[in-house]
Formats: structure tokens, C-alpha cells, sequence
């Protein structure tokens, strides 16, 4: 349930509401708003549904939330969340551009593109160091190596940095470089990394799992919101499908779906999300349509010769043609590109 507090609450009343919310049993969010604190209370709601919790002073008003998830639901934040990392936004009405390649292959490879793409609208370099493949046999990343790349290369143009954390054994090396964890589709529901990611501070790409329904991906949220965190980008990355054509079916109805169900902002990667190059620039400026707040999209110095990925890459001057339709595009639904 939600719990409204009345305007001009003192601190002893809200720290009173609060004392006993958790001694009725409530596991508590509070989302300090500036007229105004909400807050979020999760429990056994037939336990606790006769308790007297109109009755604490500085109680404006108590909401049930009958969704399953909670915490991420617009019934719990009515306004966008907008999260900000090193001045750089993501939601609000600049779109978040994120490009780099699959995966970390070379500091040289990590510099070429992070001068290419930050000089026309990316602000955020992505790259693997740690990829899970398929197959045991592909190339599967160079560690911290990698990270250590990414984040030379980032800090030379001033941009943040975005990768994939698979393990939570990983998250202490992973946090030492990244600005952003990103949550890959196969480990959606790996509810144990869900809840480390979850406990620590910094923001989480969550991507969309490969079979994933609407709630799924909902849910699988609700479990990094749980834990205290509430820096979280959803994206979309394609769903499989009986279509072969494209490696997955890219799903633009999630958007606006997500947008109105959830306060977070949410990303498109049309890379993963079709697999053909050639859908690469429809599919960016069709997410952007749909009301993405920003793209995610792989880029390559060569795509031939790419250790992961490379029939899904753009090469440089293929990213920035999809950046300049992008600037036709983004303001006919209130976006601006840096």
C-alpha cells in the first residue's frame, strides 16, 4: 500500500509513521517528493489489513497497490523518474544514446569509437567484458582487462559507461569501473544477481529476458526496487518469436506499455532486438516514435572482423546516418539529441 503524508509533516511525525509502519509488520520505500513524502509499504496485506494506520498522525491517506509489483508502479510514483549520473540523463526529454561495440576487443578499438560516437550524440559507451555465449566455445570477453579499456577510453571523451554484469561475484570489479550494470536478457530472472544489483547504489539497465512476458519484466524490476534500488532503465532487446527471419521479434508495443505501468525510463537495443543490419535505422527511429527514452545500439570499426556479433554491428559512418535521421525524428515527439 501507499501511505500519503500530509503536507507541512513534521520529521518526528514522518519518523513516527515510519516506526510503526515497520513495527506493524511493513517493509518500507520512501519517495520524498517536494510537496509532499510517499511512502511504500510492502507486507502480508491479510495480516495487516485491519491495522490502524489512518490513525497515526501525519497520515494524509493510505492507497492499495493491487498490482503484483509494487515499488516500480506509477500507482506508487505518478511522476517520471529521471535518473542522473555524472550530469548525464536519462528519461526526460534528451534521448540516451548508448553505442559500443558487442564486445571489448582492444584499447585501440574502444578509442576509435568512443571519439566517433560521442562526437555525434552518444554519452554513454558500452561494451562486454564478461559475455555469455551460447555457445562454451565463442569468444566470451576479456575481463577486467576489458573494463579497464572501457573506462580509459570513456573518461577521454567524457562519457559514461554501461556493461554487463553476469555474476554476482563479479559486482565489487564490475562497480570499481562502471557507471551502469547492465542486466542481460539471459539472466532476467536470475533473481540472486536481481538482489545484489538490487543492494547497491549504482543504476541498472535491465534488459528484457528472451521469453519474457509484460509482467515477467515488470516483476523482475520489482525485485532490484525491493532491495532499495531505484535508478533502473528497462530496455527492450526483442523476444523470440516463430519468425526466424530476425534473430528476435523487436516488441515497440512494450513502450508505451511500460510507460504507463511503470515511472522508469525505458531504452530500445533494435541491434539485438532484429539482428540485421538492415533494421538497425528503421527500428532506432521507429523505438524513438514509440516513446523510448533512448537507444542502445552496437557499433564496430569493422564489423567483419568483430569477435562477437558483427552481422549486427554498424560501422562508424553507418552510426552516423542513424544519427542524423534520428535529429528528423526526435523532435516530433518533444525529444531532443545531444
Amino acid at each position: 500500500m501507499i501511505i500519503v503524508v500530509k503536507p507541512g509533516a513534521t520529521a518526528e511525525e514522518v519518523d513516527n509513521i515510519k516506526s510503526k509502519l515497520i513495527d506493524f509488520g511493513y517493509t518500507l520505500h520512501i519517495s520524498e517528493g517536494s510537496d509532499r513524502t510517499i511512502i511504500g509499504a510492502i507486507g502480508d496485506e491479510d495480516t495487516l489489513r485491519d491495522k490502524p494506520v489512518m490513525s497515526i498522525p501525519g497520515v494524509e491517506s493510505v492507497i492499495p497497490i493491487l498490482k503484483p509489483y509494487k515499488f516500480i508502479s506509477r500507482e506508487f510514483k505518478a511522476e517520471d523518474t529521471i535518473i542522473e549520473v555524472k550530469g548525464v540523463k536519462i528519461g526526460g526529454d534528451e534521448l540516451a544514446i548508448m553505442a559500443g561495440p558487442c564486445s571489448v576487443e582492444s584499447y585501440e578499438q574502444m578509442r576509435l569509437v568512443a571519439e566517433r560516437v560521442s562526437s555525434n550524440g552518444a554519452k554513454i559507451l558500452r561494451g562486454g567484458a564478461f559475455k555469455p555465449r551460447t555457445s562454451p566455445y565463442a569468444f566470451s570477453g576479456m575481463g577486467e582487462e576489458a573494463l579497464k579499456y572501457m573506462r580509459k577510453a570513456a573518461d577521454e571523451f567524457n562519457m559514461l559507461m554501461v556493461t554487463e554484469l553476469t555474476d554476482p561475484r563479479d559486482l565489487p570489479i564490475v562497480s570499481e569501473y562502471a557507471d551502469i550494470l547492465q542486466i542481460g536478457a539471459r539472466n532476467m530472472q536470475n533473481f540472486r544477481l536481481l538482489k545484489e544489483v538490487g543492494s547497491q547504489p549504482k543504476p541498472v539497465l535491465l534488459k528484457r529476458g528472451m521469453a519474457a512476458t509484460f509482467n515477467d519484466f515488470l516483476l523482475a524490476a520489482e525485485h532490484i526496487a525491493k532491495e532499495g534500488n531505484d535508478n533502473i532503465i528497462f530496455c527492450e532487446r526483442g523476444i523470440k518469436t516463430f519468425e526466424t527471419t530476425t534473430r528476435n521479434t523487436l516488441d515497440l508495443s512494450i513502450v508505451p506499455l511500460i510507460k504507463n505501468a511503470s515511472h522508469f525510463p525505458i531504452i530500445v537495443d533494435p541491434s539485438h532486438g532484429t539482428g540485421v543490419k538492415e533494421c538497425i535505422a528503421p527500428m532506432s527511429l521507429a523505438s524513438v516514435a514509440a516513446g523510448a527514452d533512448g537507444i542502445m545500439i552496437e557499433v564496430h570499426p569493422n564489423p567483419v572482423e568483430a569477435l562477437s556479433d558483427g552481422d549486427q554491428s554498424l560501422d562508424l559512418d553507418q552510426y552516423d546516418e542513424v544519427m542524423k535521421k534520428l535529429r528528423v525524428i526526435a523532435p516530433a515527439v518533444g525529444k531532443t539529441v545531444a
